[in-house]
């Protein structure tokens, strides 16, 4: 009870920190916007003109279209107030850049570069998904062979799984995660955590502050520490709150246990994610795990992101690569996107890829939606082209302000056939993708803003495996528990509803 109320206070005074500095900037920014109409005319009629050239600039920009839009519209509706805004909170630095040290990624062997051309070749010669293959591997991501892939349909099986194997690490445990939450799941992870530090095992543990901040105590953090074990934490939210940095946050889940077997998924680790607290209805969620060479795409995610971090590792990278081939039919590929892969955005080319891809059915489940103007309109034309498109949301959403905004979309893509459903039972929190019957994508990816150009995200790709037809086969049960949205239906909604779609879009960069 003590730690608990001892971790709410922490995060509370630190919050409000964070809070009181941002406000400051806001009355800094009222104030300097008062003086300046009041005493400074021609000063104030300049920035007004600077304000609608900015505007211009930020048009101009390689940048997502939302992103653009989102600021252009502040600087031309209040324009000095928002032309200071953008120079108080970094609007005028590209969007995917953070101030990680820059390290180098791992750079692959001679022999792996050569097989992963041989299984793209492979790869393109039994289906047409050899060109999203082609695309992640210009950007760093091998395909594998030689990987047993398994699929959880829930946080509760895909956390017993990592338990079990969590008991018998002999070597060394990495734990990256958007959210560490103290509760009944943690304390079984933290005492075999805490054990296997003190027999030697080498355990690294990466937790986002703001996602954990209520949820993770110091007090918990230096335990883990006293034990041996190493902790790390991404982007302190105390820091860069004058800028946009604030934004970006390490959303990705990677555990790998010696080097052989690694998980990802959509599950933090928090007792919600296994439905062992009810905050909005049913929480459904879902993992994979790879087992042998294909392990080696998300240790090396952890290790890059543990260098960047300003970290030490005890061993050579090659030292934490998988010891055991599996036999496997198919290939799996981890990607990656950060605000580090700028300019690209691969989470986003993955889902148009996939979309534009496409040929008889295309099924995506997202807990959130914000689109850009090239994904509604590959949705929609792959729709009018004849592909089965279904998009899964929550029936019970845990933002409802971001759950309206998503709203604004349904009109267009209904129109267009695009079918979508409402996860009746709770909160759909799984982001995954499943095309043909021959394709899956399994990570920590939303289908939204955020995700594609703010987070570190990750995700797995796999291609005809055997694991592909479990992900169907659980969308399908997904599909039976979830309500279908008609247009008809659709279009008998509210006035106000309608209104707050619109406003609300205007802001979903920042939602």
């Amino acid at each position: 009870m003590k730690q608990a109320l001892h971790r709410k206070l922490s995060a509370f005074l630190r919050l409000g920190l964070a809070a009181l500095l941002f406000l400051g900037n806001i009355a800094l920014v009222v104030v300097l916007v008062a003086l300046l109409e009041t005493k400074g005319f021609w000063i104030y009629a300049a920035l007004q003109a600077a304000s609608v050239l900015t505007a211009g600039w930020v048009l101009s920009r390689r940048d997502s279209p939302a992103y653009k839009m989102g600021w252009v519209f502040l600087l031309l509706a209040a324009p000095v107030t928002g032309l200071l805004l953008f120079l108080f909170w970094g609007g005028h630095i590209a969007p995917k850049r953070q101030t990680l040290a820059e390290k180098p990624d791992i750079v692959p062997k001679d022999y792996e570069l050569s097989r992963s051309e041989k299984y793209a070749a492979r790869l393109s010669e039994g289906c047409h998904w050899g060109r999203l293959a082609g695309y992640l591997r210009k950007r760093g991501a091998l395909l594998f062979k030689n990987t047993e892939a398994v699929y959880f349909s829930s946080g509760e099986a895909l956390f017993e799984d990592i338990l079990f194997h969590l008991e018998r690490a002999e070597r060394f445990i990495f734990m990256e995660y958007f959210i560490l939450a103290e509760g009944r799941l943690w304390d079984r992870f933290a005492a075999i955590l805490k054990q296997k530090a003190r027999e030697g095992v080498e355990v690294k543990i990466i937790f986002d502050d703001f996602g954990s901040i209520a949820r993770l105590s110091s007090r918990t953090v230096e335990s883990l520490r006293s034990s041996g074990a190493e902790v790390a934490v991404f982007n302190p939210v105390h820091r860069h709150v004058s800028r946009l940095f604030f934004n970006y946050r390490d959303h990705r889940k990677i555990l790998v246990i010696d080097g052989q077997r690694a998980y990802t998924g959509g599950a933090n680790l928090g007792d919600e994610y296994v439905d062992l607290v009810k905050r909005f209805g049913h929480w459904k969620d879902t993992g994979v795990a790879l087992d042998g060479d294909g392990a080696w795409g998300l240790t090396t995610a952890f290790l890059h992101m543990w260098e960047e971090m300003g970290q030490e590792i005890r061993q050579e990278h090659d030292y934490y690569r998988p010891h055991e081939m599996k036999n496997s039919d198919g290939w799996c590929q981890i990607f990656l996107d950060g605000p580090d892969r700028n300019p690209d955005t691969p989470a986003a080319e993955v889902f148009l890829h996939a979309i534009n891809g496409a040929k008889r059915s295309l099924c995506i489940t997202t807990p959130y939606l914000s689109l850009e103007d090239s994904m509604l309109r590959a949705l929609c034309t792959a729709a009018d082209g004849g592909v089965e498109v279904r998009l899964i949301l929550p029936g019970i959403p845990d933002h409802k302000f971001t759950h309206i905004a998503a709203g604004w979309y349904f009109e267009e893509l209904l129109r267009h056939g695009v079918r979508i459903y409402l996860y009746t039972p709770g909160f759909l929190h799984a982001k995954m993708l499943a095309a043909d019957g021959e394709l899956a994508m399994v990570g920590t990816v939303n289908m939204d803003y955020r995700s594609f150009y703010l987070h570190y995200e990750c995700g797995v790709l796999l291609y005809k495996m055997p694991a592909v037809a479990a992900v169907e086969r659980d969308m399908g049960e997904i599909l039976a528990e979830s309500r279908e949205i008609t247009l008809k239906k659709w279009l008998k909604r509210g006035r106000l509803r309608r209104g707050l779609e619109t406003l609300l879009n205007l802001f979903s960069i920042w939602m």
